[in-house]
């Protein structure tokens, strides 16, 4: 007998099991899963934010850089063109003997007011005026030779003659001075 009451201590009554709140677990599994997925498209959408992000700021900052050398470069064709008018002009007044100066005084006088305005405005444009001197180094990025000859007073590589003078626009090369280099003695 004992080992009957026992069996009934230990056998489970379900006949209360009404009373307990059914559980699915199916759909406890399908919610975590739908939230891990919308987790990851979270994830992702930020992702995709932050690309976005940034390829605008990168837009932007091209697009100013631009703009800049727009303003800067954007007329290097016009400025290379008014070269041959200042090398003219400078020409021109070189020529000029202190005769000629004394009886053309206002038209030499007017034809310089002329080339101080044109390096005036080449100023305003941020074009400046490229101005080697006699025995500075030759500086291929900014000089081109023109002719080689034997100095023995003058180290090889240095500029002998300047034939033209050169033009920076902003930080660029409008045109290389031209020069004589001295190969050595």
């Amino acid at each position: 007998m004992a080992d009957e009451e026992q069996k009934l201590e230990i056998e489970p009554d379900f006949d209360d099991v009404e009373d307990f709140e059914e559980i699915d677990i199916s759909e406890e599994a399908m919610e975590l899963s739908e939230l891990e997925g919308l987790q990851q498209e979270n994830e992702a959408l930020k992702d995709r934010l932050m690309r976005a992000l940034a390829e605008a700021e990168n837009q932007r900052k091209r697009g100013e850089r631009n703009r800049r050398d727009a303003e800067i470069y954007g007329g290097a064709k016009l400025a290379k063109d008014m070269l041959s008018v200042y090398d003219n002009m400078s020409r021109a007044l070189d020529a000029v003997d202190d005769g000629q100066r004394e009886a053309s005084k206002a038209l030499i006088d007017g034809i310089e007011l002329t080339k101080r305005e044109l390096l005036s405005v080449f100023r305003n444009h941020k074009i400046e005026v490229l101005m080697p001197l006699p025995g500075d180094r030759f500086d291929p990025k900014i000089h081109e030779a023109m002719f080689e000859a034997p100095m023995p007073d003058i180290k090889a590589g240095h500029i002998i003659q300047v034939l033209s003078q050169g033009f920076m626009i902003g930080d660029r090369l409008l045109r290389a001075a031209q020069v004589g280099v001295s190969s050595g003695g």
